[in-house]
C-alpha cells in the first residue's frame, strides 16, 4: 500500500510536467525518483527495526512491556495527582505548584499528540504490515504520534527540570524509555511514532515552565 501510493504519486507528478521542457522533465523526474528511493528505503528500515523489536522472543519482556504499557496513564497523571494531593494536606504551596507544572505538561502532551493523531491520520504497524508485525495489543486511534511515550516523557522531564537529582532522572528516563520501546514491542507504533511522541513530550515540559509560571501567579498569589 505505502509502495504502490508512492509509486502512484510519482507517476503524477511527472504527467503533471507535461509542457514543460525535456530538459526540465529529466531534471523534475530525477529529483522525484530520487525523493521516492529515499522515502522507501526509510520506511524499509522502519519496519525491519520495529520487526526486530517487536519480536523480541522473551516472556519477561512480554510482560514487562504489557505491564508498563497498561499503566502508564495511571503513572502520568497519578504522579502530580498525589502531588497536589499532598501538598493541599501540608498546605505547601511549593509542592503544589510543582503538581500544577507535571499535570500540566503531561495534559499538554496527550492534548498535542491527540490532535496530531488525527491530522496525520497513520495506520498502526500491525494494520500495515500484517505479515512482520504481530500486534500484542490493539489501538483504536491512529498510530503517529505515540500518546503513551509522549506523556511518559513529559513526565520524566518534567520531574528532572523540579528535581535535578540522579534519583530523579535515572528512574524517570529509564522508564520514559521503556515506555517507547515497550509500544514498540507491543506493535502498536513505528519508530518515528515513539521519536515524535518524545520531542512532543519533552517539548510540553520545557514549555508548561513559561505557561505554569503565569498560572502559579493567578492560583498561588
Amino acid at each position: 500500500m505505502y509502495y504502490h501510493a508512492c509509486f502512484s504519486t510519482f507517476v503524477y507528478l511527472c504527467r503533471v510536467i507535461n509542457k514543460k521542457t525535456a530538459m526540465n522533465k529529466r531534471i523534475y523526474i530525477l529529483v522525484t525518483l530520487t525523493v521516492f528511493c529515499a522515502f522507501v528505503s526509510a520506511q524499509n528500515w522502519e519496519v525491519n527495526m520495529l520487526h526486530d523489536i517487536n519480536g523480541w522472543d522473551s516472556q519477561f519482556i512480554h510482560d514487562y512491556s504489557k505491564f508498563i504499557s497498561k499503566t502508564e496513564p495511571y503513572v502520568a497523571l497519578g504522579v502530580p495527582a498525589v502531588m497536589g494531593v499532598v501538598g493541599l494536606i501540608k498546605k505547601d504551596k511549593q509542592i503544589q505548584q510543582d503538581a500544577l507544572y507535571i499535570g500540566a505538561s503531561v495534559v499538554g502532551a496527550f492534548a498535542v499528540t491527540m490532535g496530531l493523531k488525527y491530522i496525520v491520520n497513520r495506520n498502526r504497524p500491525y494494520e500495515t504490515w500484517p505479515d512482520m508485525i504481530s500486534p500484542r495489543s490493539t489501538e483504536p486511534d491512529p498510530s503517529f504520534p505515540s500518546g503513551h511515550t509522549a506523556s511518559a516523557f513529559a513526565l520524566a522531564t518534567s520531574l528532572c527540570i523540579k528535581y535535578p537529582k540522579w534519583y530523579v532522572i535515572a528512574p524517570s528516563a529509564i522508564y520514559a524509555v521503556s515506555v517507547g520501546v515497550s509500544r514498540m514491542h507491543e506493535g502498536v507504533h513505528y519508530p518515528t511514532d515513539v521519536m515524535a511522541g518524545a520531542l512532543i513530550g519533552a517539548g510540553c515540559a520545557v514549555g508548561s515552565v513559561y505557561v505554569t509560571k503565569w498560572l502559579n501567579k493567578v492560583l498561588f498569589r
